[in-house]
Parts: C-alpha cells; sequence; structure tokens
C-alpha cells in the first residue's frame, strides 16, 4: 500500500529536425505551465458528503423513485467514480479516517459510540490545507471527538466549524442547539426530537454559504459534511424539494408511510443544496477556482424493507438497471457497507463527463489534497488521486494503484487487493474470498480455490492493524449533554397520545424519587443517555438501558439503590420503558434488601416481569426493615441480554 506520493520521471531521447526546434521549444513550455498550474494556483475545495447517500439513490444511476437533477449534471460537468470506497462502514470511524489518511488498522476512532475523539498528535488534511494559506470552515456532523476531547475540530485545523459535534446529537433537525467551536448555539422554538420551529440543517447550509461569501477573496475550504438524509427523517412540509414530487403517484398513495416519502424530499433537499453552492461559486466567479466533491460516507443502509421491498424501498445497495445487488448495507464490510457515490467538479481541469473505475477510499483524500497544495508531505495510508482527476499529462506522472486495501470494525476485518476481496466476518471466523469481477454481490466464497490470494491477504491483514488509541476528554459532562440534545425536554420519540398514556407510578406509601439514590450499576449506556439514576429520578419518560453493542454487558445485571434511611419496606414496583421498544424490559428479578450497602443476603422477593407497560408489583409476604435495596435481574422479556427500565418504584409504610 502507498505510504507516499511518488514523482516518477522519464528521459526521452530522439532526433528533432532543426526546423521544428522552434516549434518543439514552445511546445514544451506551454505544457510545462499548464502541468504546474493545478500546484501554482491552488484551488478553493469545497467538500460536500452527504450522511448515509447512497450508490444507487441518484435518479443518474437509474433510481425509478429519487430525483436528483443537479447531482446528475454534476455527474455530467465533471468526474464520476464507480469503484470509491469508504474508509469505514460507519459515521465516526470514516471520517476520522479521511481526516488523518489512516485507514482503520492505524486510525485512532474505530467505535461508533458517537464521540470517539482523535488524538492530539493525530494531523489533519485540514491542518494542511491552514498551513497552505486556506481559510477553514466546517459545516455539519464532525463525528471524531466529542465537545472537551483531544478530537475537536478547532484543534485539527478548522477555524470554525458549526453543526453537531457527536453523532447522536445529529440525529435530529430539531436540537434545542447547535455546537460553534465548542460552544451551543441556540435554536429558537426547539426542544429536540422531531418537531420544533429551526430546522437545523437550513442553520448549518446557511452559515456555510455565508462562510464562502466572507472568504470569496481568499483561499478556502469548505466542508459540509451534512446530516440529511440520515437520521430522524423530517423535513418541512414546504421545503422546495416537495415540488418535484406533487404529482407522483406513489407520494399520493396513504399505505406508503410519511417517513418514507420524507427520505425522498430530503435527497432532493439535499441535490438543491449543491445547486445553492455551484450557484453561488458562480455568482462571486469563483466557480473555475473552485474543487468541488461531492460523496455519501458509508455504504447504504436497506432501510424500508418489506416483503415487497426486501432491500428497503429505494434500493440503496440494488442495482436498479439489473438488479444485481450489493451484499450487505451500513455497519457491514461487504460491499454495501463500503460502496459510495463520488463525483468531482473543477470546469476545464477535469474533463467532463468522465467515468473512472479506479479503485481507492476516502483515505486518500489526505494525498490527494497534500499533493494539490503543493504541501511538504505527510506520510498516510493512502495515495492521491490527482492524476485521475486532472490527467497524467498534467500532474506529470502515472496514477498509482493500491497494492491493497485494508478495513476493520468490530469483529470484522476485509482486505481488497485488486479485484480480490476477502472478509472475516468474525475474529475467530474463517476468511472468505470473492472475485468482485465476476462477483460484485460476494455470493460464492472461492477461498478453498484460491489459497495462496487468501494467504497473501492475510499477510496484508496482520501487518495492518495496530491496537487503537483513541484520544481522550478533559471533561464528558458536555459531550454527554449533547448526546441527550437528541430528544432534549422531549426525551422520548411519542405522539401526543402516546405521550398522554405514559404510565407513572403512583401509590400511597410510594417513596419520592428526591429521598432516594442510586449507589451503583452493573452497567448503563452513556453514549445514548440510558443512565441508571434514571430509574429514580421519577420520570417515566426517561429509562435506564444496560450496555450493548461492542462494549455488551450480560445478565445478571445490579442496581442497588440508597432508600435515604431505613424503612419499613412493603413492596417494589417495576415500570418498563415507556417509548416503542422492549429491549431490556425484566423478566426474572431478585429482589434484597439491607442496611449495608455492600452486603446482601438472600432475596426477600423473586418476580417474573410481564411484556406490558403497565405498572407491575413485587409485593412482600411480611414488611422488612432496611434502608438498601438490591435488584438482580437475571433475564429479559425477549431472551435477550440486555436490561431496561423507566422506573423503580419502592413502597414504605
Amino acid at each position: 500500500m502507498s505510504n507516499n506520493r511518488t514523482q516518477r520521471s522519464r528521459a526521452l531521447k530522439f532526433r528533432l529536425p532543426t526546423w521544428d526546434v522552434r516549434f518543439f521549444l514552445c511546445t514544451i513550455l506551454l505544457l510545462w505551465g499548464h502541468s504546474t498550474a493545478f500546484a501554482d494556483q491552488p484551488p478553493n475545495i469545497v467538500y460536500i458528503m452527504s450522511d448515509e447517500l447512497a450508490y444507487y439513490e441518484l435518479s443518474h444511476m437509474g433510481n425509478k423513485h429519487l430525483k436528483t437533477p443537479n447531482i446528475d449534471q454534476m455527474a455530467k460537468e465533471g468526474i464520476r467514480f464507480t469503484n470509491a470506497l469508504a474508509a469505514a462502514p460507519v459515521c465516526g470511524p470514516l471520517r476520522a479516517c479521511m481526516m488523518t489518511g489512516r485507514h482503520m488498522g492505524h486510525c485512532s476512532v474505530r467505535t461508533n459510540g458517537g464521540g470517539t475523539p482523535l488524538r492530539a498528535t493525530d494531523k489533519t488534511f485540514v491542518q494542511v490545507l491552514k498551513n497552505s494559506g486556506y481559510e477553514t470552515g466546517g459545516f455539519g456532523k464532525w463525528g471524531a471527538g466529542g465537545r472537551d476531547s483531544t478530537g475537536v475540530p478547532e484543534k485539527h485545523g478548522f477555524d470554525i466549524f458549526f453543526g453537531y459535534y457527536d453523532q447522536v446529537h445529529a440525529h435530529s433537525f430539531f436540537p434545542p442547539y447547535l455546537i460553534r467551536n465548542s460552544e451551543e448555539v441556540k435554536l429558537p422554538g426547539n426542544e429536540g426530537g422531531r418537531t420544533g420551529e429551526s430546522y437545523s440543517h437550513y442553520e448549518i447550509m446557511n452559515q456555510g454559504l455565508q462562510f464562502i461569501r466572507d472568504n470569496k477573496d481568499k483561499r478556502f475550504f469548505a466542508y459540509f459534511p451534512i446530516t440529511p438524509p440520515h437520521g430522524m427523517f423530517d423535513i418541512p412540509a414546504d421545503d422546495p424539494a416537495w415540488d418535484r414530487y406533487k404529482d407522483e403517484a406513489w407520494i399520493k398513495d396513504e399505505s406508503i408511510k410519511q417517513d418514507i416519502k420524507n427520505y425522498a424530499a430530503m435527497v432532493s433537499m439535499i441535490d438543491n443544496d449543491l445547486k445553492r453552492i455551484l450557484d453561488l461559486l458562480k455568482e462571486l466567479n469563483l466557480e473555475d477556482n473552485t474543487l468541488v466533491f461531492f460523496t455519501g460516507d458509508n455504504g447504504g443502509q436497506d432501510r424500508f424493507k418489506s416483503n415487497e421491498h426486501k432491500r428497503g424501498f429505494f434500493g440503496p445497495n440494488v442495482n436498479p438497471k439489473t438488479g444485481v445487488e450489493f451484499r450487505g448495507g451500513k455497519s457491514s464490510l461487504y460491499e454495501g457497507g463500503l460502496r459510495i457515490p463520488y463525483l468531482v467538479r473543477w470546469p476545464e481541469k477535469i474533463k467532463a463527463g468522465r467515468v473512472s473505475d479506479l479503485v481507492f477510499s476516502q483515505v486518500d483524500v489526505f494525498e490527494t489534497l497534500q499533493e494539490l497544495v503543493k504541501h511538504e508531505p505527510l506520510p498516510t495510508d493512502g495515495m492521491s488521486i490527482l492524476p485521475e482527476l486532472l490527467g497524467e499529462e498534467v500532474v506529470g506522472r502515472k496514477q498509482e494503484q493500491h497494492e491493497f486495501l485494508y478495513w476493520e470494525y468490530g469483529p470484522q476485518t476485509a482486505v481488497r487487493m485488486k479485484n480480490w476481496k476477502a472478509v472475516r466476518p468474525r475474529k475467530k471466523g474463517k476468511w472468505q474470498l470473492f472475485d468482485l469481477s465476476k462477483d460484485i454481490s460476494e455470493a460464492n466464497d472461492i477461498a478453498a480455490q484460491h489459497p495462496d490470494v487468501l494467504e497473501k491477504i492475510k499477510k496484508y491483514a496482520v501487518e495492518s492493524h495496530t491496537p487503537a488509541q483513541p484520544g481522550t476528554f478533559t471533561r464528558t459532562d458536555r459531550h454527554y449533554a449533547d448526546s441527550r440534545a437528541k430528544w432534549g425536554t422531549t426525551r422520548l420519540p411519542m405522539t401526543g397520545e402516546l405521550r398522554r398514556a405514559m404510565k407513572k407510578i403512583k401509590e400511597k406509601g410510594l417513596i419520592p424519587a428526591s429521598e432516594m439514590s442510586l449507589v451503583r450499576s452493573s452497567s448503563e449506556n452513556r453514549s445514548n443517555d440510558r443512565m441508571a439514576r434514571y430509574v429514580i429520578d421519577g420520570k417515566s419518560n426517561t429509562f435506564w438501558h444496560s450496555k450493548f453493542g461492542k462494549d455488551l454487558a450480560n445478565p445478571p445485571h445490579e442496581l442497588v439503590i440508597d432508600l435515604g434511611k431505613e424503612r419499613e419496606i412493603t413492596g417494589f414496583r417495576y415500570l418498563a420503558r415507556q417509548d416503542g421498544g422492549w429491549n431490556g424490559a425484566f423478566a426474572k428479578t431478585e429482589f434484597s434488601v439491607s442496611n449495608s450497602a455492600d452486603e446482601f443476603p438472600t432475596p426477600i422477593a423473586t418476580r417474573t416481569f410481564e411484556k406490558v407497560k403497565d405498572v407491575q408489583a413485587a409485593d412482600l409476604k411480611e414488611p422488612t426493615r432496611a434502608r438498601y435495596v438490591r435488584l438482580k435481574i437475571l433475564s429479559e422479556v425477549n431472551g435477550k441480554p440486555w436490561a431496561s427500565a423507566a422506573e423503580i418504584g419502592v413502597i414504605a409504610k
């Protein structure tokens, strides 16, 4: 795999007639001037990355539902890549890999918890651009370090970053606030969740466009890692994107969910945003000196699945012209998790209408921009694709090819070597091998037929992995507050009817929440604000959930509660989470009491709770005096390893 840009030169020996010397010299001077123009006058750079916009979710790719005329026009005016690959199959790691030019075996960020940070020592291509005289602005979702961490964007080259630092925060288009250089910017009329007065994407786009206006007389890098169409599928009813669908029969079909329709409008909103950016560049006479990228971030998610649409309503991983599928999707290291749309435009510099099959990944953005601005090379895991963009004769060297590409995510590992692709789905699982030139769907494992190829790939995998070393936080309270801001004061995704139907523990003898405190819990899921203390906060719209995902905590789960003083306990109450989910709802549960928070005798009550949202009781045969209560959750209603609760109540005389 290429670690640094390689310059190649060739000596030409030939005889030239005397009468043609003058013409030859003029031609050489002209070509020399043309070949260095890209470096002598570096362009403005605009990088637009739409969150989860998939390879086949564009109308120029044949999608029959989604309308993207402006993106289609950009494909005609620039270059379209067919083998552009995400650096990782999920948001946070791919952004960190792209920024640092490091693949997943070397990158600081390898989990997708929300705000895992870059290290302070990590260098980004934005710092390279800043050192080369660029004004730098980012507008959208950062995803490479929560607030008060070593990974915040203003510590990695950005003059300004406005939007979301935390990925969970970015799920809502109506959060109470956004972040500008680590400080909160209030959004009027918003409480979080799915409704409000200030649509966050509008605020983000407006600030990004203003950044371009403010820096029109300077060199600038404008980064738009925009959040649509990912997150909650919300878009204002009066957005101009809806005009494209007003006559569509499927939009009028009441059997099709509103979220599906919203998603289509959101994709077209992105399409309009691209036009707004390109129109502004033209208005400011910057069009001919601005390099514009338009891409997705990771592979598509097969959302809105049904019996009729088994790979999702919009078929993000299905070629609409042939029916050929990419295997897997977001979070997977098969092609469905990695293949992304990728367009680049620079009038008069990039030949219009080109389609390139060059195999590359987002890791290569660093090297490409580093070469473009002629910065002193910093080591990366990537290669520059500048010769493919501008032409080998312009750049003065041939386009390199990757020896191999490497990915890891959770228990998965994958390596691509030319058209060979090997995937190991589990840490101790068997490697699978595919020939993508014949099997783009990765349906036929041919590992047994090509042991020599697989052995070579496995060596690459071993050599590419180093232990992860993420950055650090000086404090975490603001980061966790950003995660909570997804729902803000609304907390849970409920309609008014569901909220009014929410159960509460109301009973004579119930110890007030204000008099109790949490001593300890076996685990809690902090990244999406499912804290253990919520089981005794007196609020039904908050809930505790044990750790899940990569850091899964297995049963039994434990909670220890301090009642504030010794009391005569007569029973306990349990209220399951009051949203639409059941994950973690208690089944078999033991209750023990003690006057010591560290030692508990035999349980005094055992109850197997049912799959209901009503308050459920576990009463004692005889009152018992104690100050501390321990719950041990042994099983879950669906047989899963989690535990969750909206409220735990203790009844006392």
